[in-house]
């Protein structure tokens, strides 16, 4: 066996892996937050914002999809 290729990913399959985890990471990133510092007030606007209902799901969903796409994804035969 050639000692080229005892890695199972190529270059390309890291490259996408990592991304996806960067993508998943900012959208975790952009779902903190929203709470009060007061017990007594409900803050409606910022825990119900766009950003963290629909945005950074879809990002998660978004880079999820991308690292299970890196893993798939088949070397080019040379």
């Amino acid at each position: 066996m050639n000692e080229k290729n005892k890695f199972v990913f190529g270059s390309q399959n890291y490259t996408l892996i990592i991304g996806g985890f960067l993508v998943s990471l900012i959208g975790f990133f952009l779902m903190i937050g929203g709470g009060s510092e007061d017990p007594n007030q409900f803050n409606e606007a910022e825990l119900f914002s766009a950003t963290r209902i629909t945005v950074a799901p879809i990002l998660v969903i978004l880079g999820y999809g991308v690292i299970i796409y890196g893993i798939m994804k088949k070397n080019k035969a040379k």
